[in-house]
């Protein structure tokens, strides 16, 4: 979903007969479709893959890009093409809207590629204005300037697009670099989550006098993984719906905020681009804004804040929720009839998304240990290469959604109590996450390639 229809969200606890309703599940299935697809395409000798994927060359020139462009027409159809089949499956499934997502996507698309291009350009590069802060600036200065229509909104599937190129950071990551990171990210997870959940919620309820499940759906948000940890925790706790989007848009203002003072402080501080990435995974609200930050550093950053990010703190969801709800119904909430959480509450509210990460992994690991024809330049040139554009993509689409669906004045319009207590917790988070990914951490972060 885009965040501006996460507010409309479901309750999000489903079960095996929401199998075709969750974008969980839509995200792992596509992106591992994309994964499988390089493989079977390679294995037939057949470079579509290689021939769908575009890169704007970087310009100094314009009409470098134009003629770039020009000499791709096929190839740019057929990519576009292979996107809009791919998420009208989804979208079929998850809204029905195909025909207005149709006419959406095919304007997201191609302002995509107008920002691909402008992110080519050398002055760009130049002020390391990378194409996602582009994207999302692009983004930000239409939704607030003019008025976002509904067949737009509907392409706006900020959620989707990022799960879909999280499960494909996963073919560009080697199993063994996940479990070995897993320990650490999950402890510097640990660490993190707890501290600041524990300052927001104690800081909303005790200074500010916010409701407990206001406080406790905010905390969520801040600590675990963003807008997703919100409406889960908010729904398992009962809260009222308004205070759910109200911690959804103090966790967007607050994400975009982030996309840029993070850069700006990590090269200030000439900070190493694998420290980067896990600060930025620990510092970060949610994922999309987070990529969007870890992207501005490097591809060694990217893979590092999806570790800290997405293995360590995305998997807390489940546990937390089962807590969160277990708090609720012994502590706050005395009505009689409540069911009682179980085991399964966990798996229920586990980032489905995450497994499709994992699963990506091991698919190219024992793909290139099994082939004894494949090279690590094979693999990686008719392989990993494809899927790491194809992701790029994925990333253009998210950050342009969140722009294209975030009015600043609406999202700084949720009252200064809850502000507070949110920003509570972002003055522990990040000299916390500081201390730990680059001080403590550091040396570890550096060696992951």
């Amino acid at each position: 979903m885009g965040y501006a229809a996460i507010k409309k969200s479901t309750n999000p606890s489903g079960g095996w007969s929401d199998l075709w309703r969750q974008e969980d599940y839509w995200a792992m299935w596509l992106g591992l479709t994309i994964v499988l697809s390089a493989i079977i395409f390679w294995g037939l000798g057949n470079s579509f893959m290689n021939w769908i994927v575009l890169k704007i060359p970087e310009y100094s020139d314009y009409r470098t890009a134009i003629t770039y462009i020009g000499s791709h027409k096929s190839a740019l159809l057929a990519l576009y093409m292979f996107f809009l089949v791919l998420f009208s499956v989804a979208m079929k499934a998850l809204t029905g809207e195909v025909k207005r997502f149709f006419v959406g996507f095919t304007f997201l698309f191609f302002l995509s590629l107008l920002v691909s291009v402008w992110g080519s350009w050398d002055v760009m590069k130049r002020y390391n204005f990378e194409t996602p802060l582009l994207a999302l600036v692009i983004g930000l200065m239409i939704s607030n300037f003019l008025k976002i229509p509904y067949w737009l909104s509907t392409a706006l599937q900020t959620q989707l697009y990022v799960k879909i190129g999280i499960v494909l950071m996963g073919a560009s990551l080697p199993v063994i670099l996940i479990l070995q990171a897993g320990s650490t990210a999950f402890a510097q997870a640990t660490i993190i989550a707890v501290a600041t959940f524990l300052t927001i919620y104690w800081t909303g309820t005790k200074i500010f006098s916010l409701d407990k499940r206001f406080a406790a759906t905010l905390a969520a948000g801040g600590s675990i993984c963003g807008v997703s940890a919100a409406i889960a925790v908010g729904g398992t706790v009962k809260a009222e719906k308004q205070h759910v989007s109200m911690a959804i848009s103090l966790i967007i203002l607050c994400s975009i905020i982030m996309i840029f003072i993070l850069p700006l402080a990590i090269k200030a501080l000439n900070i190493l681009p694998g420290p980067a990435g896990a600060w930025i995974g620990t510092a970060e609200f949610a994922d999309a804004p987070g990529m969007a930050a870890a992207a501005a550093i490097n591809e060694q950053a990217i893979k590092t804040f999806t570790l800290m990010k997405v293995v360590g703190r995305d998997m807390f969801i489940g546990i937390w929720c089962f807590i969160m709800a277990l708090t609720s119904i012994t502590r706050w909430d005395k009505r009689h009839g409540t069911t009682n959480p179980n085991a399964l509450d966990i798996w229920i509210r586990f980032p489905k998304f995450v497994l499709g990460f994992i699963i990506a992994s091991i698919i190219i690991t024992l793909f290139a240990a099994s082939s004894d024809l494949m090279t690590s330049k094979v693999l990686n040139d008719h392989i990993i290469s494809p899927i790491i554009e194809l992701r790029n993509w994925a990333f253009i689409f998210t950050f342009l959604s969140i722009g294209l669906s975030s009015r600043l004045k609406e999202l700084a319009s949720v009252g200064w109590k809850p502000f507070a207590a949110f920003t509570a917790g972002v003055l522990v988070n990040i000299p916390l996450g500081y201390l730990l990914s680059v001080v403590i951490m550091g040396n570890y972060w550096i060696t992951v390639k």
